[in-house]
């Protein structure tokens, strides 16, 4: 199976397998991820992706058929659909990315809301130099990130940005120095995020997602909606008694 999926009560672990491929991105890779994405639009959870700790994240699209897709297979959108997908999960996502994570596979990991990388971590989008574009999301999704100069700058050259650059560019939230602890430092983001009520988690990812032409009418009714939540209730009045106490 090109994924593994570990169930929590909280979150799906998702980790890419096809260490032989280098986890290059191929169709059957693309095809997995549809259904993890159903179950969690179904039953709204938490997700961990990741590569595992075996020095690599996702080393791009399979090139071999890459090399083969022609003109309605691109339209087909085949890796931005699922990508995208990702991006508009309900709750939040982190990308846990052990070693190089180049073209489609930087991409898969720009789709998540948040990333945690090993000290050997490297991003990269080769595209151009392979006669294409970066079309599965980075050419929106970096400028976001670390700004349209950098972003052109990266795209434009195929450069590799390692983990200590990823992190001063605002590419990554952490960097973690040894491998073995990157799992346990993702779970424990996942573990602080879930702190958090899950109803206000959702509509604070819709809101930071939307438009800027959505707000502040959208952050107005969100908050209109979590005024009158039980939960928001019950989580002030238990910071009062232990405020008091």
């Amino acid at each position: 199976m090109s994924l593994e999926i570990e169930e929590r009560a909280d979150r799906l672990v998702v980790t890419l397998n096809r260490p032989d491929k280098r986890n290059a991105i191929d169709a059957g890779m693309v095809d997995a991820p549809h259904d993890v994405c159903a179950r969690l639009e179904r039953e709204p959870r938490l997700l961990l992706l990741t590569g595992g700790v075996q020095g690599v994240f996702a080393a791009g699209a399979d090139i071999a058929q890459l090399r083969d897709r022609g003109r309605l297979d691109a339209l087909a959108a085949i890796n931005s659909a699922i990508f995208a997908r990702i991006r508009a999960l309900p709750l939040p996502t982190v990308a846990a990315i052990d070693g190089p994570a180049l073209g489609g596979g930087a991409e898969l990991s720009y789709a998540c809301d948040l990333r945690i990388c090993t000290a050997r971590a490297i991003f990269g989008q080769p595209e151009v130099r392979l006669g294409i574009i970066a079309g599965a999301g980075a050419t929106h999704r970096l400028p976001a990130l670390v700004g349209e100069a950098r972003a052109k700058e990266l795209l434009f050259t195929g450069r590799r940005v390692d983990a200590a650059e990823a992190l001063r560019i605002g590419l990554v939230n952490r960097v973690v120095e040894d491998p073995a602890e990157l799992l346990g430092a993702a779970h424990g983001l996942l573990d602080e995020i879930s702190k958090g009520s899950c109803l206000a988690l959702r509509l604070t990812k819709l809101a930071v997602d939307a438009p800027p032409a959505a707000h502040p009418q959208l952050d107005l009714v969100s908050q209109a909606v979590l005024f009158e939540d039980e939960e928001k209730r019950q989580r002030m009045t238990d910071f009062l008694d232990r405020r008091r106490g």
